[in-house]
């Protein structure tokens, strides 16, 4: 592991406090059992060939086990743990789910700390490596396969328009799909959302005008203009009267949105993770209840 994550044999022989010819030693012993080079030079660098960097994920998962079993305890008292949690999610997930979840989780370990970091195509992309170093990902079905998750609630996608819009009038149509300047949060194959694929489908292919890596930016983007956009509708739900937009239902059936979390299966039986996904569970059910 020391040997593909520095990419040098001086690195890692310091890191491991091995002596250089000796970690020469098992670089080559490890070249024989993979017959592969693992590491190779251009210039005055070393670079990993795709075995290697193969390997360089599942060692790191294989080590995060052993460290986990290592460390595991028989029980877990969250009111006396110093731990620090990992959540990866958007800010409409943050924005949905924050004030719940951080109230739920302060209450049951005071002493702990919850770390909350944003999502990006490339991590979802490599879902199951990512959650190697981080306890849960809050992304919706449509991105990430074949690993353990939980359901949190649903959503509606709806669209958004300026109200001084002229191009739109008391409902949106296919035409204005097709025709009006659209802003998208990411774009792209890997990082389109299940409603933008369903558009594409439909034979649908957004004028995209505007990129954003946020959805809480949206609106501003969209008042004034004559942009259209999807967005949430539990987020669309908190934006102030006076905002400037209009609401609209999409014309064509997008489907629902299914917001999830996911984690690695190695943490399926972790007394830590799995008080981590019960105080999640709990936000979500909490925060996205509807009122009476």
């Amino acid at each position: 592991d020391a040997l593909v994550q520095h990419k040098s044999v001086t690195k890692a022989a310091q890191q491991l406090s091995l002596s250089q010819p000796a970690l020469s030693a098992s670089l080559a012993r490890l070249r024989r059992h993979f017959g592969d080079e693992l590491l190779y030079r251009v210039g005055n660098e070393y670079h990993l060939t795709p075995l290697a960097a193969e390997l360089r994920q599942r060692t790191g998962l294989a080590l995060d086990g052993v460290e986990r079993v290592f460390s595991a305890q028989p029980e877990f008292d969250p009111a006396q743990s110093t731990r620090e949690f990992g959540v990866l999610l958007s800010d409409y997930g943050i924005t949905v789910l924050g004030d719940t979840l951080t109230r739920l989780f302060t209450e049951s370990a005071p002493h702990a700390r919850l770390r909350f970091r944003p999502t990006s195509p490339d991590l979802v992309a490599r879902a199951e490596h990512t959650l190697v170093g981080t306890d849960l990902m809050l992304v919706p079905h449509g991105f990430v396969t074949d690993l353990p998750h939980t359901d949190l609630y649903r959503d509606r996608w709806v669209m958004i328009v300026s109200s001084d819009n002229e191009n739109v009038a008391e409902e949106l149509t296919i035409d204005n799909l097709k025709t009006s300047p659209w802003v998208v949060v990411f774009h792209g194959q890997s990082a389109a959302t299940p409603a933008d694929r369903q558009l594409r489908m439909l034979g649908i292919e957004p004028n995209v005008q505007v990129i954003t890596e946020n959805f809480l930016t949206v609106p501003n983007l969209i008042a004034g203009s004559n942009r259209i956009a999807l967005l949430q509708e539990k987020l669309v739900r908190l934006l102030p009267l006076n905002s400037g937009l209009r609401t609209m239902t999409c014309p064509v059936e997008v489907g629902e949105l299914v917001e999830a979390m996911w984690w690695h299966p190695v943490y399926d039986r972790d007394p830590e993770h799995i008080f981590l996904r019960d105080i999640v569970g709990r936000a979500a059910e909490l925060a996205t209840a509807e009122p009476l």
